[in-house]
């Protein structure tokens, strides 16, 4: 019996391993470009600076595929690329129309509310560098800000964040408040805190008053990243409530954690118990591994 939990749990280290290397490689892009303060992305160039970026942000975001990818259903890894979709296209017209917030992470939330934190960074990485490689370069630093949503998205599924309609926002405030803190540094040393949409205004009024950028950066971001997040979790659930429980339940993360709450813990098993009872004229309780050896693909795995 130990020796064959053995690999499982060997794997289970390697996986971790992947995700914790990800993460410090993301980290140290994100340290790089704040002590560096490369001009380019301000300016619109492709130099080293880039170069680093890209290559420190996809090794980062392949590395934590690695480790995840394992335990994502199918549904999962077909929804992450329509949540880039929805992130970049929703993005880029509300920059187009300088609002003074992102809404560039809808679909980033979405995925880690049903697929846990390691999918919402890898969703939220994989945007701000796709991104920035095809139409907007100011874009690819911020990649670390939406990793940092990504994950505590997952997190307020987690803790049952969206078990109550109006919980949601208040996960949305805390988000926009760690996401302005990780930013302001990349919006300041960077960008010279003109970033595009309407928040280089607002900049300008707190520098007017006799705060230094770095400051007034940071203040612009606590004023336009919660208001977002607040926005965009209420768009989440919304989405969210909307979608038939079946198909929520379908997730892994959601069944484990009981995201959503009573409706949620019942949906998950009403398959399985049905097919086993079908499929054998044994107990379901008795049959244990090898009803699911004898009819693989029926029993939804996690």
């Amino acid at each position: 019996m130990s020796t064959s939990h053995t690999p499982v749990e060997a794997n289970k280290v390697r996986n971790r391993v992947f995700v914790a290397i990800g993460a410090v490689v993301i980290i140290a892009t994100y340290l790089y470009l704040i002590l560096g303060q490369p001009s380019e992305f301000a300016e619109g160039d492709f130099g080293q600076a880039s170069l680093i970026a890209i290559i420190g942000y996809l090794l980062g975001s392949v590395l934590i595929a690695a480790g995840t990818i394992h335990r994502l259903p199918t549904t999962t890894i077909a929804l992450v690329p329509v949540a880039i979709a929805v992130n970049i296209v929703v993005g880029q017209i509300a920059a187009s129309l300088g609002l003074p917030i992102y809404l560039d992470s809808i679909g980033t939330i979405l995925v880690g509310v049903l697929a846990g934190p390691a999918a919402g960074a890898l969703t939220g990485a994989l945007t701000n560098v796709i991104w920035g490689m095809t139409i907007s370069p100011i874009a690819l630093p911020f990649a670390v800000t939406a990793v940092v949503i990504g994950v505590l998205a997952g997190y307020a599924g987690r803790l049952g964040m969206f078990r109550r309609f109006y919980l949601a926002p208040i996960a949305g405030l805390i988000t926009g408040i760690v996401a302005a803190l990780v930013s302001s540094p990349i919006a300041a040393f960077i960008f010279g805190g003109a970033t595009g949409g309407g928040n280089g205004a607002i900049v300008a009024a707190f520098r007017a008053v006799g705060n230094s950028l770095l400051a007034s950066t940071t203040f612009q971001g606590l004023l336009s990243d919660p208001l977002d997040k607040v926005i965009t979790f209420t768009i989440v659930v919304i989405i969210l409530y909307a979608l038939p429980s079946r198909f929520r339940s379908r997730f892994p993360f959601v069944r484990e954690y009981n995201v959503f709450g009573k409706q949620s813990e019942h949906a998950a098993p009403t398959r399985a118990p049905r097919r086993a009872a079908g499929g054998s004229d044994s107990p379901a309780s008795t049959t244990g591994d090898d009803s699911r050896s004898s009819d693989s693909g029926t029993t939804p795995t996690s």
